[in-house]
């Protein structure tokens, strides 16, 4: 079969790269695939693939989005592809995998809903439903059962046209032994201190995933045992101020995203991701994966694999304090038996598993594909 992904330039960390960049070793490793990536100039070569780099415009963003669509749609009519698969919002697929969920749940969350004047955001508005309307792509993969109802609640997208096929994590890379491996060694290479209760809060976009709320939840429980270890790229000025405000001075670290962030996760007694919107965070199975309880909250998609009490704790808002009360929850709680159910609940998530359910629908579609258009 000769297939196409559509991607941003994927690598090995990084949120929706890293998953693709599993997804495309799992489809090297499985067979049978004439793999083809269209990409920008960006994107490093991957043995067992074709790289497809697609002439794109740097700035502004809006440009940049466009001239990437286009490009990507002349690609698509003149690569005589059986299956073309999707990651980004473009003009012409077969599948869309929507990664980033839906940009007008995103703006109603953030309370930037309503008219657009950003040209960005109506461009993105524009595609999505383009898109969800089926009018540019025969199927919607979305990667939460939460994501899939909300397309088809927002779109009115037809549900047999929308799949649920989770993320895959790498469990060897995520593992709860890197905790005898890693934990004391990062610790003090991150100047944290040996005893500290450690939250880590693992990701950018720092609004939309809620540290603000995290910060002032921290600071209403009092523990002087608790560290909050930011790990992420973002301004952090007017964090750096609320972090003075509240008090938490030397408990409140600001790192840089690292490309080791199984460390990270070793070092963390558990992980904090309790987003106002987020389709479903790498972030979420790779610290179960790593034996690593998560705090999330019920809008996250990857709340469907955190159980409350059992793996983590999942709160009904990205409030402070409903935040306090899962934290309190995790710390109260057996660690090293949640630590177990954590693993457990991740093993299933895996890219081969990823792959045979992608598989499913591109042998559904391939063979009643239509002429491009």
């Amino acid at each position: 079969m000769k297939l196409a992904l559509i991607c941003r330039p994927f690598s090995f960390h990084g949120g929706v790269e890293t998953s693709t960049a599993g997804l495309v070793n799992a489809l090297v490793k499985r067979g049978g695939y004439d793999l083809h990536i269209l990409t920008t100039a960006a994107q490093f070569p991957a043995p067992g693939i074709t790289v497809r780099r697609l002439p794109v415009l740097s700035q502004p963003s809006v440009l940049r989005q466009l001239s990437f669509a286009l490009a990507a749609r002349r690609a698509v009519r003149a690569g005589g592809f059986d299956i073309v698969q999707s990651h980004e919002r473009c003009l012409l697929q077969d599948i869309y995998r929507a990664g980033e969920g839906s940009h007008r749940a995103y703006l109603e969350a953030m309370g930037r809903g309503g008219p657009q004047v950003n040209p960005q955001h109506r461009l993105v508005l524009y595609l999505e439903r383009r898109i969800f309307t089926l009018r540019s792509a025969r199927h919607i993969v979305a990667i939460s059962a939460r994501g899939k109802s909300e397309i088809e609640a927002l779109y009115g997208t037809p549900p047999d046209r929308v799949s649920v096929v989770y993320n895959g994590v790498d469990l060897e890379r995520f593992h709860p032994e890197n905790r005898n491996r890693w934990r004391d060694e990062t610790r003090e290479n991150l100047g944290l201190p040996a005893e500290a209760w450690l939250i880590a809060f693992v990701g950018s976009g720092f609004e939309r995933k809620g540290l603000g709320p995290l910060l002032e939840s921290v600071s209403r429980l009092h523990d002087r045992r608790a560290h909050v270890l930011v790990a992420g790229k973002g301004r952090t000025d007017a964090y750096r101020v609320m972090v003075e405000r509240l008090g938490l001075g030397g408990a409140v670290s600001f790192i840089s995203p690292r490309p080791d962030v199984e460390r990270l996760y070793a070092a963390a007694d558990l992980v904090a991701l309790p987003a106002r919107y987020e389709p479903f965070g790498n972030v979420h199975l790779e610290a179960l994966a790593s034996g690593v309880p998560v705090l999330t909250t019920r809008t996250a998609g990857g709340a469907e694999v955190v159980r409350d009490g059992l793996t983590g704790a999942v709160v009904a808002a990205a409030t402070a304090e409903e935040i306090e009360r899962g934290l309190l929850s995790i710390r109260g709680a057996d660690a090293r038996k949640m630590s177990l159910a954590a693993r457990a609940a991740a093993e299933p998530f895996t890219y081969a598993a990823q792959v045979e359910n992608l598989e499913k629908i591109y042998r559904r579609l391939a063979p009643h594909r239509p002429p491009v258009a």
